[in-house]
């Protein structure tokens, strides 16, 4: 068997496909496919907002929010080696903000900003995550320039869950404590059977996932109340949210397709926008106890298999809610047998 020849990786120049960061860079990242690559190597999906934005007395190379929270993504970007210049506007970004996550890129990052943004990702809290990124160019040959991004400096979330439940241990309810438990379990086994992201573990019934649109996402929940019976009896539940300043426009669109929604998920989901409520939901429940730790891999496994369901059902559809429209997302006519009266059960 003869041995298949095999190319060389070169390094390149960044100026040789960015001539300068604000005319060239900036542009090239803020377009979604190379958001979508930066988002991929920091674990978060991102939505661009503006680009060159103001932000107090200086202007954010890139704005995003992060779809799983709706929380603001500051991109500040340099093709030269870290200054101290940028790290200044990197803090000013973060003290004018209650909950922000920053990335800086750089070609270089020098020793003592790598380390700056070690010790702030040490000594924040859990609203703020500071990530440092390497940029470089490579191609094999005469291919296509690649981008690669080098992690150097991020958050470290594991040790701050840590921190946050060691100083927490002795307040904490057998009923918390395992959800707790049951979350970081759960995120360990999506990370290995799943693309969909989870959310940082809390000692809370509920866990939030992105589905590529802020304001709109999935949750899953571990609750010690039955949302059917409005008894306490645990049940697991996965739910689709809109929480939007208009979020009954938004959902009454999709109510539209309310059959063939329930069609392609394969079973009824309970619809509530009910008035006075903030977000309008749809979601699908099973009783079970949570607490039972021997029925968690049968927990988890029902939980993964209907958010992906939730997702490939419901994401689409998201993205292409327009209320400037009649257009329905996902159908060319709303057919009536899919409109009507819905279930608005309360809210558990």
């Amino acid at each position: 068997m003869s041995t298949p020849t095999l190319g060389r990786l070169e390094k390149v120049d960044l100026r040789t496909a960015w001539i300068g960061e604000s005319t060239h860079f900036t542009p090239w990242l803020a377009q979604p496919e190379n958001l979508k690559l930066l988002g991929d190597t920091v674990g978060i999906e991102l939505e661009f907002e503006a680009q060159e934005k103001e932000v107090g007395p200086f202007r954010a190379d890139i704005l995003c929010k992060d779809t799983l929270d709706g929380s603001w993504v500051l991109i500040e970007n340099q093709l030269e080696r870290t200054d101290h210049t940028h790290l200044g506007q990197l803090l000013t970004y973060a003290s004018g903000l209650e909950t922000v996550t920053i990335i800086w890129i750089a070609q270089h990052f020098a020793e003592e900003h790598r380390a700056t943004l070690d010790w702030l990702n040490e000594i924040t809290n859990e609203r703020f995550a500071f990530f440092g990124l390497e940029i470089e160019l490579w191609k094999i040959g005469a291919s296509p320039l690649a981008p690669k991004f080098n992690m150097v400096s991020k958050p470290n979330d594991w040790s701050r869950s840590v921190r946050s439940s060691a100083a927490k241990a002795t307040e904490l309810s057998d009923v918390k404590r395992t959800q707790l438990e049951f979350w970081t379990a759960f995120r360990d086994y999506m990370e290995e059977h799943s693309t969909i992201r989870c959310h940082r573990p809390a000692p809370q019934p509920w866990m939030n996932h992105s589905i590529g649109r802020a304001g709109f996402g999935m949750t899953s929940i571990a609750s010690t109340w039955n949302s059917e019976t409005q008894t306490a009896d645990p049940q697991l539940r996965v739910e689709f949210y809109v929480s939007v300043p208009e979020a009954r426009k938004y959902f009454a669109i999709l109510e539209t397709q309310k059959a063939r929604i329930e069609s392609e998920i394969g079973e009824p989901l309970v619809w509530s926008s009910a008035p006075g409520k903030q977000s309008c939901k749809a979601y699908v429940r099973r009783p079970t106890n949570f607490m039972d730790r021997s029925q968690w891999p049968q927990q988890h496994l029902w939980l993964r298999q209907n958010l992906e369901k939730f997702r490939s059902v419901f994401a689409n559809r998201v993205r292409q809610l327009d209320l400037s429209s009649t257009a329905i997302p996902g159908q060319e006519s709303v057919d009536e047998s899919d409109t009507g009266s819905m279930p608005r059960p309360e809210d558990s």
